[in-house]
């Protein structure tokens, strides 16, 4: 496997930076409950669908009491054109009743976000990179296939990816790594037909090496 050296990462994250200034989460929210939610229901369904339902949702739903009000029955209706969302609207639903008996607080850590119902490992990072500013980095499909194309990591999974990717990211460069390299993988370097004639990390990148030898050998 190549071994990136401080410099790739430098000419890596200035790029990225350059490309997505400011780099920030896609998912509208006002309150730290709504994140919650929106996270939630972005598993397996593009922000973009998430965001369609939530900006007329989180006019009612700001804090979890206001689910338990409005009783699951009508939050699963509110969601339906989310994939998997009975099972959403059930377990937002469970975290909204956990979350009233402690304060309405979102927690503050990985650990404790996992304990709520479908909260996963990449959702509570999400969280708490959002919300906290924590240096932590969230795998999606993105991420892993950005990584991977990269030299960052070598792996086979997003769960491979996410346990050596805080390892890997230089320090200095985490607090902007999550957003920057979701951004890449969903408008530049995507999975199909990216677009790698404007990219200014060909020489750092194993995709595009192995489809320019391709057309070579053509």
């Amino acid at each position: 496997m190549k071994k990136l050296k401080d410099s790739d990462y430098d000419i890596i994250f200035s790029y990225l930076e350059e490309l997505f200034p400011n780099a920030d989460t896609e998912l509208h929210f006002n309150t730290p409950f709504q994140l919650l939610v929106a996270v939630i229901l972005s598993a397996q369904t593009t922000d973009k669908q998430v965001n369609k339902v939530t900006d007329k949702l989180f006019q009612t739903i700001k804090e979890p009491q206001d689910v338990l009000n409005m009783g699951l029955k009508k939050f699963e209706k509110s969601i339906n054109s989310i994939n998997l969302y009975r099972n959403k609207a059930k377990y937002i639903y469970k975290t909204s009743e956990i979350l009233a008996l402690n304060n309405w607080e979102i927690p503050k850590t990985e650990e404790e976000l996992i304990k709520l119902p479908w909260v996963w490992e990449k959702t509570a990072k999400v969280v708490v990179y959002v919300l906290y500013k924590k240096p932590v980095i969230a795998v999606d499909t993105h991420v892993h296939r950005v990584c991977n194309r990269l030299w960052i990591v070598q792996t086979k999974t997003a769960l491979q990816t996410s346990k050596l990717l805080e390892e890997r990211i230089p320090s200095q460069y985490k607090l902007i790594a999550h957003h920057c390299i979701i951004l890449f993988g969903r408008y530049q370097c995507m999975a199909r037909s990216p677009k790698c004639e404007n990219c200014r990390l060909q020489s750092l990148c194993l995709y595009f090496t192995k489809n320019h030898q391709k057309k070579c050998l053509k």
